[in-house]
């Protein structure tokens, strides 16, 4: 069973911190229906879906992702880069911590989970302006213990390493090669986004298939093309806050401690 913690969208969330995307208004009505229909394909590809409720004095909350990494032996609580943002992660840890032993990333590590992409035993990392060097290390020793191979990747352009780039089967990735240097991925096989669309690169992908934007048709159809099942989702108004669809959800499997 796969679990799928969301979180309800908050009312504040034009508030939301921004980097890398200009400021517009935001549809609170129309980011909570979407987000609706984002947990609806969830749930179509198998997940269990756990929504917490919104949180209004954290524009931000809805993107779960930031707050925790989710290993099969382990959940790591970030700090996230932004410190708007370290108090979102105790009611996520207070779910993890019932399917999950939990440890956590301290000062003055700074970590967003967007920032990290794990492919079977490795986990990149992306070397952000939101994940830093001190993070990093905390990481590899955190997980030191269960065999994976912690690797940073320098990223530019972009908020997070998921921005630029997201597993999309066993052996492919989905790349923005203006983002991160491909080169790194020489392992894989690459689809590159199409160059109409600059911020096409991330997919969450659920067992065979992928939860993908619908603003990006272009790269969508060489998705398609590679074999890849799409679930298209309309996130209009999360793209605004700088959300895409790996950031509105912590995805893994059940494992309960229960």
């Amino acid at each position: 069973m796969w679990i799928a913690i969301t979180r309800d969208v908050s009312g504040s969330l034009g508030g939301c911190e921004l980097s890398f995307v200009p400021r517009t208004e935001i549809d609170i009505g129309l980011a909570a229906r979407q987000h609706h229909a984002y947990r609806q394909a969830l749930e179509a590809l198998g997940c269990r879906v756990l929504s917490l409720p919104a949180q209004d004095a954290m524009p931000d909350a809805v993107f779960v992702e930031d707050v925790a990494l989710v290993f099969d032996e382990v959940a790591i609580m970030t700090r996230p880069g932004a410190e708007s943002r370290r108090v979102e992660g105790a009611s996520v840890a207070d779910v993890l911590a019932e399917y999950r032993p939990l440890r956590a990333i301290d000062a003055p590590g700074t970590l967003d989970g967007g920032d990290v992409l794990r492919v079977d035993r490795t986990v990149y990392v992306g070397q952000s302006a939101r994940s830093n060097a001190a993070a990093i290390e905390q990481l590899r020793e955190l997980l030191s213990g269960y065999g994976y191979t912690v690797q940073a990747v320098p990223t530019r352009g972009c908020l997070h390493l998921k921005s630029a780039v997201t597993q999309v089967a066993d052996d492919t990735l989905l790349v923005q090669p203006a983002w991160v240097d491909p080169a790194v991925f020489a392992d894989y096989k690459l689809i590159e986004v199409d160059p109409a669309e600059e911020h096409a690169a991330n997919a969450l992908r659920i067992g065979a298939g992928v939860i993908y934007p619908a603003c990006f048709p272009h790269t969508r159809q060489r998705l398609e093309a590679a074999g890849i099942a799409v679930t298209a989702v309309d996130l209009s108004e999360l793209q605004k806050a700088e959300g895409a669809t790996t950031c509105c959800s912590l995805v893994f499997r059940e494992n309960a401690l229960r």
